[in-house]
């Protein structure tokens, strides 16, 4: 099942919808401490994780996706939308133009992961990065679909891991996030950074969602070869000289 992005845009204004916005940007601000001078693109339902990466970054928009509907942002009436809705596999950006970009919401709803990934790869500059956060499969969140992070298809960590590796991106790091139950009681909202601060060490297998790290590859894995014993001899052939510049 896949949420509007009206029914992200509620989930985030509930008290348990705050917290997991304000846990998941501390991870963000770890990973990434400065965008500054950069562009900056939010694949999927990423906006509540924008707002603090445009100070300082030449420009920062969402990609909003077909299946899930659009909304204005930000929600100030006098302020540019930054917003665009697309296809996932046609995004509307020129080719090696963006230096970074969140997918949340996105890959747990997605039918063809692969042409999807393949796009923002295209999109990514040559030292370009991407924060994928998707649901934990062994977490609580993925368990209850009272929230976003339990709809759609969970991940382990090796599964997302191996996704990226095979879309040509390199692995970078890891983090997990989102150790409190998926309950709006008080108590627990009030104890979120406790959780967070215990998970981390002593349960990081039921964290509510992983945050992977990746950067963008350039060249391709060598091939293993068909393992023929058969070898073409390469024909000899002549490599030019260097210019060489007349100095006065």
């Amino acid at each position: 099942m896949t949420m509007s992005s009206y029914d992200l845009k509620a989930f985030y204004n509930t008290r348990l919808g705050r917290a997991a916005r304000r846990i998941i940007n501390d991870r963000i601000s770890e990973i990434w401490e400065d965008c500054k001078g950069m562009r900056v693109m939010g694949c999927g339902y990423a906006v509540p994780y924008l707002r603090n990466l445009m100070p300082g970054a030449e420009r920062c928009f969402a990609i909003m996706h077909a299946h899930s509907g659009v909304h204005h942002w930000p929600s100030t009436s006098n302020a540019q939308n930054l917003v665009a809705l697309s296809d996932q596999f046609d995004l509307p950006i020129e080719t090696n133009s963006i230096d970074r970009v969140i997918i949340i919401h996105d890959l747990e709803h997605s039918e063809h992961i692969n042409q999807n990934l393949a796009e923002i790869w295209r999109g990514l500059k040559s030292s370009g990065r991407v924060i994928v956060i998707v649901p934990n499969r062994s977490g609580f969140w993925a368990r209850s679909d009272k929230n976003p992070f339990g709809q759609g298809r969970p991940f382990s960590t090796n599964q997302l891991c191996k996704l990226l590796r095979d879309n040509k991106f390199i692995h970078e790091r890891t983090e997990e996030a989102l150790f409190m139950p998926p309950l709006s009681y008080a108590p627990i909202l009030r104890l979120a950074q406790t959780f967070e601060n215990i998970g981390k060490t002593a349960f990081p297998i039921v964290s509510g969602v992983h945050i992977v790290e990746a950067s963008k590859q350039l060249y391709a894995r060598a091939d293993k070869g068909s393992g023929s014993a058969i070898v073409t001899k390469a024909k000899r052939g002549l490599i030019p000289k260097p210019a060489i510049s007349n100095r006065s």
